[in-house]
């Protein structure tokens, strides 16, 4: 009996260590699982010091810079080289537009917004924009997500309460330098504003409501690398990503603005719509020729001038030639038209005075035959 009692203690012992090694493994395997799924995701959002060190800007020293220039401008997301900003409208399996990188990463506090100004940005802690007060300005639905403080907060925001639809155009600050080094123009963007357009309850024109300032520094410019789109609608291959489509100068903006020291708008330095148009192409054309302008130029350089200008003297000698010839034959055509129409009414001229020279002889006769038949009764009585 003893060894029976001792079998059955040991069968329910060998049992029971057989379900907690069950229970381990499962436990240890889901821990497992969770964790690397965790891991994934923290690897995907974050972003490291060897990551930000490949988009440092690398702005050439003071000592170099020679000449610069800070430009704004407009980006209209409704021309067709600004539209790889807003679509898609909302995320899909092809990733999500700029607006929603941004305010993804601002909810997650990984990314850190400034005031508008308009027109005095300042990048201060003074001038932070807290994300709390930022979401209620605009009217943005989120909750609170996990691990959020006071000090730290953080938000989460459905994809369907974002406002990406309604971003319809992008404040870019740019700034042209000149550095003597390496004797090149360089083009760098420093900050982005995305400017809601929103209509009100009576409907009407939309009002423009600029949200907030993003510096284009390093702490941004790893999350854009990562998103990847098409800028030519031929070519449906993604092959550039956001980060390259503003440090390429892939996009299409208007300027409204240069730095300047009254602060003021090309608009209220120009009211005159014809006058706002020139001044625009003309720090255009600056901005792309100043570096070209400097240098004395070489002799490939200026033998490729000396063809350029014999090729336009001989396109407008051949121009001239053929509005020769063409006032020739109209000059032709107009002498053809006026001998026709002088014959014509010579023509008719000699036929009228034909006519004319005809008549007169009759009456002249009828004259002579009455007069002569009045003479004759005259004379017969005269007789009487």
């Amino acid at each position: 009996m003893k060894i029976l009692r001792y079998i059955a203690v040991a069968l329910l012992l060998a049992s029971a260590a057989a379900g907690a090694v069950a229970q381990d493994k499962s436990t240890s395997s889901a821990v497992r699982k969770r964790n690397a799924k965790d891991s994934d995701k923290d690897k995907a959002s974050q972003v490291t010091p060897r990551m930000r060190s490949f988009y440092d800007l690398n702005e050439p020293s003071d000592a170099n810079v020679q000449w610069m220039k800070v430009i704004y401008r407009q980006i209209d997301l409704h021309k067709e080289q600004n539209m790889a900003l807003y679509y898609p409208e909302e995320p899909n399996q092809d990733g999500m537009n700029l607006f929603c990188i941004i305010m993804k990463l601002v909810a997650q506090g990984q990314l850190t917004v400034y005031e508008y100004l308009d027109g005095r940005e300042i990048f201060t802690d003074q001038y932070k924009v807290k994300v709390r007060d930022l979401l209620d300005r605009f009217h943005i639905l989120y909750s609170e997500a996990k691990g959020s403080t006071e000090k730290n907060p953080k938000f989460t925001i459905e994809d369907a309460d974002l406002p990406s639809n309604e971003v319809l155009s992008y404040y870019v600050i740019e700034k042209w330098q000149f550095d003597r080094v390496s004797t090149k123009m360089k083009h760098s963007v420093q900050a982005i504003c995305p400017v809601l357009h929103r209509s009100d309850e009576f409907g009407g024109e939309p009002v423009r409501y600029p949200m907030f300032w993003v510096k284009f520094d390093d702490a941004i410019r790893p999350h854009l690398a990562k998103q990847f789109i098409f800028t030519n609608n031929d070519n449906n291959v993604a092959s550039h990503n956001i980060d390259d489509f503003f440090t390429m100068n892939l996009y299409k903006g208007d300027i409204y603005k240069t730095k300047n020291l009254r602060n003021l708008s090309l608009m209220q330095m120009f009211p005159d719509p014809d006058d706002f148009k020139r001044a625009q192409d003309s720090i255009e054309q600056r901005l792309h020729a100043f570096d070209k302008t400097l240098w004395v130029p070489t002799r490939e350089e200026l033998q490729a001038r000396a063809d350029s200008l014999e090729a336009l003297e001989e396109a407008r000698a051949a121009a001239a030639d053929s509005s020769l010839v063409i006032s020739q034959r109209d000059e032709k055509k107009s002498t053809a038209k006026r001998t026709t129409r002088s014959s014509k009414r010579s023509k008719a001229k000699t036929e009228k005075k034909s006519e004319k020279a005809t008549k007169p002889k009759e009456s002249k006769v009828k004259e002579q035959k009455v007069k002569s038949s009045s003479s004759a009764t005259r004379s017969v009585r005269r007789r009487r």
